[in-house]
């Protein structure tokens, strides 16, 4: 009887995780998932299941990152409403590896090729963008009941500014922008709509 091929789940998933952050779900075929992983075609079927599968278990992977920027930023009580949200464009991507902010961000990335995925795929990306985006409503509603929202600002709106701001700065690091240049885009962004 054969031995089970051991593994560390946990690596095998951050190194299919990047492959899938670097060239999109399209473009990761399963050889080179099997390539980066070190893992075999047997080994990823039996412990991972299909392609489409092992995928949602990378965004899963992905969501533990964004969990502990969350955490460490927008849910962090210590801080006010808008440096809780300064702190969470620190931490998601200006105090990242230069590696992984010249990935962009594997949900954004995924969501703009999310027209080749099915309606499931797209709801797992857009379920785990909208973690972000909850947590970000919640501080911009603190800063308008403070009085710290710019007049005729809604809240929703602040919320859409920022989303919209921190998709593009992900794309702007994948595109080569230094940590200098992003740092002026989120502050321009965030001083246009506290009071």
């Amino acid at each position: 009887m054969a031995r089970p091929i051991e593994f560390d789940e946990s690596k095998v998933l951050y190194k299919a995780m990047e492959q899938f952050w670097r060239e999109g779900y399209e473009a990761s075929s399963v050889q080179k998932l099997l390539d980066c992983t070190g893992i075999n075609r047997g080994t990823l079927y039996n412990s991972f299941g299909d392609k489409d599968t092992f995928f949602k278990s990378c965004i899963d992977e992905y969501n533990k990152i964004i969990d502990t920027q969350v955490e460490n930023s927008l849910k962090d009580n210590s801080l006010d409403a808008w440096s809780a949200i300064s702190a969470y464009f620190d931490e998601a991507v200006l105090n990242i590896s230069s590696k992984h902010r010249s990935m962009g961000c594997l949900l954004v990335n995924s969501l703009c090729e999310s027209i080749n995925y099915d309606k499931q795929m797209k709801k797992v990306v857009k379920g785990s963008l909208n973690v972000i985006r909850k947590a970000i409503v919640e501080r911009v509603k603190e800063a308008k009941a403070k009085g710290k929202l710019k007049k005729r600002v809604s809240v929703e709106f602040a919320a859409e500014v920022l989303i919209n701001t921190l998709h593009g700065i992900r794309v702007n690091s994948r595109d080569g922008k230094n940590v200098n240049q992003l740092k002026e885009l989120i502050s321009h962004s965030i001083n246009t709509l506290k009071k």
